[in-house]
């Protein structure tokens, strides 16, 4: 079986080269793709064809992708999480010091500079006191999500002698394991705002974390405090940084989404939306993306996808795989088991797993699968899709 994958962008070699090409025809214009592979082309407004069933993104964040509209097609939507993170976490570092010894400020005032070399030396020497900076060690720093990034920065940060308070109640056990023992856990976000000196955000944007930085919680914040948002622009209010910087509460932002509202202010450094902007994050989010997608595609496992349940089974020698897609509804597995009953096929192995509204359905079946069985599996209500891998 050969596959066909259309992609919307620029994709890195080295993740191109996870699809074999004897087995997978990847081309910008495809017709009838199996999959979309993308980095940050908008979506929203394509019109999908029919035969794709995956979508890959080679990034972490989806707000390109439709994935509600994907999800009631069934269709899981992969992206790259933790590739990005160590890209993320070094700028995040770099934007820690930018704040704590104002450079930026400090290198434009030395560029609007117009004297002799002579004059230079003592002019620097007295302008000098307007930036003078602190150091980092025995600052505190709160870190709001404890994902791969948040982890890795809590981390760094620990190792660079602060103190750092962590906020997540949805940590894995995963990114539990891989956080420094230094990290101290915070009780609440009110908790974690009024003992920090900088707060670095690494969230989603969802309703949930919208204008999570607002202007209750920088009252909080400790006097000259700093807000580092490289997540998203929308989980910071823009206004109330504003005010706060203007009224003296907030010391400085720095951020990765400049705005017009903020981008001149003196306090302000809004860099281009340079996170992941490393040629070793493409690299890494292309290949981790390029073998997910592979794996859903010849044998409908999933991981890393942020509409559809981790579902991985090993294959059963000789049988055949099926994959359905479904409604997360009660009597489901039952009612695919008599289907396949009814047919006298011997199921090997089953693995069904659900998230939210949807549900995942593995069965590796003895022998071959006729397609009017497939077929009567896909007729079944709440059932969305159903394939042979």
């Amino acid at each position: 079986m050969s596959f066909r994958v259309l992609t919307l962008n620029n994709i890195s070699v080295r993740g191109l080269e996870r699809l074999p090409r004897d087995r997978y025809e990847v081309a910008s214009e495809i017709g009838h793709p199996d999959a979309v592979l993308l980095r940050s082309a908008d979506m929203h407004e394509m019109t999908i064809p029919a035969s794709v069933i995956a979508v890959a993104r080679a990034g972490a964040g989806t707000n390109n992708v439709p994935v509600s509209k994907l999800s009631r097609r069934g269709i899981p939507v992969f992206n790259a999480p933790g590739a990005n993170a160590n890209a993320v976490k070094e700028l995040v570092i770099a934007g820690m010091f930018l704040a704590a010894r104002n450079i930026c400020q400090a290198w434009e005032y030395v560029r609007s500079l117009k004297s002799s070399d002579d004059e230079l030396d003592a002019i620097v020497e007295k302008g000098k006191k307007k930036f003078v900076g602190y150091e980092l060690p025995g600052r505190t720093l709160g870190v709001i999500g404890l994902g791969a990034i948040g982890v890795e920065v809590a981390n760094a940060a620990h190792g660079l002698g602060m103190r750092v308070l962590g906020f997540d109640p949805q940590i894995t056990v995963q990114r539990a394991w891989q956080l420094s023992s230094g990290v101290e856990q915070a009780l609440s976000l009110d908790d974690l705002f009024s003992r920090c000196d900088m707060i670095t955000v690494h969230v989603p944007l969802i309703e949930a974390t919208r204008q999570l930085v607002n202007a209750n919680r920088l009252r909080l914040l400790k006097e000259q405090g700093v807000i580092l948002n490289f997540a998203r622009a929308g989980i910071v209010d823009e206004a109330a940084v504003l005010e706060s910087l203007n009224a003296g509460k907030l010391g400085a932002y720095i951020c990765d989404f400049p705005s017009n509202l903020l981008k001149d202010h003196a306090k302000v450094v809004a860099l281009p939306h340079l996170g992941a902007s490393t040629g070793e994050a493409e690299e890494n989010c292309a290949v981790m993306v390029a073998d997910t997608l592979r794996d859903f595609l010849e044998n409908g496992n999933v991981r890393n996808s942020v509409n559809f349940p981790e579902a991985v089974l090993p294959r059963t020698p000789g049988a055949t795989r099926v994959a359905v897609s479904n409604e997360n509804v009660p009597n489901m597995v039952g009612q695919i088991s008599t289907a396949l009953a009814s047919a006298n096929l011997n199921i090997a192995d089953l693995l069904n797993k659900s998230r939210g509204d949807l549900a995942y359905t593995l069965i590796d079946i003895d022998g071959a699968v006729p397609d009017d069985v497939v077929a009567k599996l896909r007729g079944i209500e709440g059932v969305l899709n159903v394939r042979k891998v």
